[in-house]
């Protein structure tokens, strides 16, 4: 699946041509009538590129730009019917990437949409933080960063990762020799009950410290994270 764009354009005939010329190239296309609803669209986050029309009903393209670059850098070429060095310098100067004037040929607009998403590629699957959850608790895995209702919760090396385990096994019971192993490691030399020592820590800094129920012992068997 290609890029999704956004296409704002009050022209309906000019916007489903360009939006079947797009499609036929492989990209994802959306399209809006009026400035404001194509604001409320590209704020949204979702699209990999916004082509925007100057003159548009309800909000005009230089002010839907204006907006959107308070808040996102998503790239952004102009549509304009006036090929005046005003317009051009105006939109280049409040943000805009690029700019064509209508009428204008496919072949032209594809290549600078695809300049426009050489110089802003997206960001790739990896680079997203994982979290992991458990009722209130949020663990940033990346960022080795643990936080309950957005206070911040200090743990050791140690304590992150048995918790780590215990989030990614949520719901499922796990004994201390399988923490054991997957924690401090098979070969680990120590105390047998230093699984029951770290989870006393972790219960007196999250359990105990914000009144809330998460780490369970299953006697006899060993410890489950439920959010009941």
């Amino acid at each position: 699946m290609g890029e999704k764009l956004l296409l704002i354009e009050d022209e309906e005939k000019l916007a489903r041509m360009v939006e079947l010329e797009l499609q036929y190239e492989g990209y994802q296309v959306e399209k809006a009538f009026d400035g404001r609803t194509g604001l409320d669209r590209a704020l949204s986050g979702e699209f990999s590129l916004i082509l925007l029309d100057i003159m548009l009903p309800a909000l005009s393209g230089m002010e839907v730009l204006r907006r959107l670059r308070k808040e996102s850098q998503v790239p952004v070429i102009m549509l304009t019917a006036r090929d005046t060095v005003v317009d051009k310098v105006s939109g280049l100067d409040m943000g805009a990437d690029d700019y064509i004037t209508k009428p204008f040929a496919i072949e032209e607009l594809l290549a600078r949409i695809r300049a426009a998403l050489r110089k802003h590629p997206a960001p790739s699957v990896q680079e997203e933080r994982r979290l992991l959850t458990a009722k209130n608790l949020t663990m940033d895995t990346d960022r080795h960063e643990v936080a309950v209702d957005g206070q911040a919760v200090e743990l050791t090396r140690r304590e992150f990762d048995l918790l780590h385990y215990l989030l990614e096994n949520k719901d499922r019971v796990i004994s201390r020799e399988s923490l054991l192993d997957h924690v401090w490691g098979f070969d680990f030399v120590g105390e047998t009950n230093a699984v029951d020592v770290y989870i006393r820590f972790l219960r007196s800094k999250i359990d105990e410290r914000f009144g809330i129920k998460l780490i369970h012992t299953v006697r006899g068997v060993g410890y489950v994270i439920r959010e009941e």
